[in-house]
């Protein structure tokens, strides 16, 4: 077997097909999300303060709903909220009878919002619908300061709340079930965040990064490359100048996390990949056509990489959507990566082609 350093040598002593060369030069002429950790933390602060705080979940939806279950806010008593449950109006009008004292108490509170399509712009909500929301008093800060801690170190959390008590209880996850709703208790799992690392700057990546924003990703945009320097960095992106295997090295037991080569620099996507491959990344994938799909599969067995190992790789990645212009390109990789993510296609790259 050869090792990290071994084979970032054979890597970066490839050749450069003649054709990658030609994308590489055409490539370089093309030139407040709030997640539940933010929500955490903010409602800490506030408490902190002194102030009363409640947290906000969303448990089920019927009709148009721009936040899935799971969804987080955190409202203080003197009007402030951060986080998201319907990405409109809903929001201020809770605040408003959260400050009034119509809303949250001793014990966790159940709040329907049910929406007529007649009231459905000024709430918020695009086509009527309707919320059922779980709206929970916090009474001190040591429980929000474990749970805190233990993400910290990296655990997957599930937060278990008994709507008859209000007793909350910690718990280590099981499964990949995030969020659990019957008539005695509600449990959210907390963890790792879902990443996205996006190996090759460039207006591809940019793309990719701002629709995985809207998913709520933690996106790192990987390029040690000079000349790839992004002169408008996006807001809410991680850059990294390391090398592309060190910054998935950082991630290698991150289950939650996806991996896109995107540097069209077989040199930096191989180095990329060699260590993903090796991670507990859910995707993997790669752009290139047909062909660099399958000279990149031969560089990886000659690294010692195994047949079985490669088709990890979604190459080339995306959903096969026609796509030929960047944002197109972009939607078909993201659309791969949350059927992945959902459960609704393989994890390996070979139940799915891109044109």
């Amino acid at each position: 077997d050869t090792t990290l350093a071994e084979r970032r040598n054979l890597v970066l002593r490839n050749p450069i097909p003649e054709h990658q060369n030609d994308m590489q030069d055409s490539r370089a002429a093309i030139t407040g999300h709030a997640d539940d950790r933010d929500v955490l933390e903010v409602a800490l602060e506030w408490l902190r303060e002194g102030r009363r705080v409640a947290l906000v979940m969303v448990l089920r939806t019927w009709g148009s709903s721009p936040r899935p279950p799971g969804s987080m806010l955190a409202m203080s008593d003197a009007g402030r909220f951060v986080g998201s449950v319907s990405g409109g109006c809903v929001e201020e009008t809770l605040v408003m009878r959260y400050r009034a004292g119509e809303v949250a108490g001793p014990e966790p509170t159940l709040v329907d919002f049910g929406v007529e399509r007649a009231e459905a712009t000024r709430l918020g909500l695009p086509c009527g619908g309707r919320l059922e929301l779980l709206v929970e008093e916090l009474s001190s800060t040591r429980p929000i300061e474990t749970l805190i801690a233990r993400l910290d170190r990296g655990e997957r959390v599930a937060r278990r709340i008994c709507l008859h008590t209000g007793e909350v209880s910690l718990h280590a996850a099981q499964g990949n079930v995030e969020l659990l709703v019957d008539d005695d208790r509600v449990v959210k799992t907390f963890g790792p965040s879902w990443q996205l690392l996006l190996v090759g700057d460039g207006q591809l990546a940019r793309h990719l990064a701002g629709m995985a924003l809207q998913l709520d990703y933690r996106v790192t945009i990987c390029d040690p490359r000079e000349a790839f320097t992004d002169p408008r960095p996006l807001d809410g992106v991680r850059y990294s100048r390391r090398m592309p295997d060190d910054e998935v090295q950082a991630l290698r037991n991150q289950a939650r996390c996806a991996i896109l080569t995107l540097a069209h620099d077989p040199r930096q996507d191989d180095l990329a990949l060699s260590a993903a491959l090796e991670s507990a990344a859910f995707y993997i994938g790669a752009l290139g056509s047909t062909r660099s799909a399958a000279a990149r599969r031969a560089r990886l067995e000659s690294l010692g990489f195994d047949p079985e190992q490669i088709a990890r790789i979604h190459g080339p990645a995306g959903l096969p959507i026609g796509s030929k212009r960047p944002a197109e390109i972009a939607l078909s990789m993201l659309a791969e990566v949350t059927a992945v993510r959902n459960g609704v296609a393989s994890s390996t790259g070979t139940a799915a082609t891109s044109t």
